[in-house]
């Protein structure tokens, strides 16, 4: 669960002073969001590790530049999205398919790991540019208006996109033999 707004921008203001309590508050509030977009954009538990770890690396440095016109959120999922394409730029990471079997869950799993393993297929058969205004809005919690900006496209655009990719999710994910 991530942090509310008010409070992001009151950990903020505290973590730009020198408060770390208040740095770890959000990095805790926030790690989550970024794993799993990080996970999305390469499929991969390593990859995702170490992109988290320079997200927050990078928001650490850059935290006194930010300047608290946008949301926290929003700022944030232009560090991860950033971050995502320079490892991928740079050759550090390449996007793989997930291997839902490398974290197995307690107890009986075959329905979990079926779900998952669905989940993920069906992410990695979106569009680029779906999957990044799907995770803007859906992950991140961006309006539509703050991932519009953050992807450089209109906000009817970014509403199109997490349309198709909710449509293509929900056909993907569909159980057979529904009738529909």
């Amino acid at each position: 669960m991530t942090a509310t707004p008010t409070d992001d921008t009151a950990l903020t203001i505290a973590a730009k002073s020198g408060d770390l309590d208040a740095f770890e508050v959000l990095v805790r509030a926030h790690t989550p969001v970024v794993f799993a977009h990080a996970l999305r954009f390469f499929g991969d538990r390593g990859a995702a590790e170490d992109v988290t770890q320079e997200v927050w690396i990078k928001v650490y440095r850059a935290l006194a530049s930010f300047d608290e016109r946008s949301r926290f959120s929003t700022w944030l999922y232009r560090v991860t999205r950033n971050t995502c394409l320079d490892s991928l730029r740079a050759g550090k990471h390449r996007p793989v398919p997930v291997d839902v079997l490398d974290d197995p869950l307690e107890g009986d799993f075959a329905d979990e790991v079926a779900l998952r393993a669905s989940l993920e297929h069906a992410m990695l058969a979106l569009a680029p540019d779906d999957r990044d205004a799907l995770s803007a809005v859906a992950l991140f919690g961006l309006t539509y208006g703050e991932a519009a900006k953050e992807l450089g496209v209109p906000a009817g655009t970014v509403k199109s996109r997490v349309f198709r990719a909710r449509r293509v999710l929900a056909h993907a994910l569909m159980p057979t033999g529904s009738g529909a």
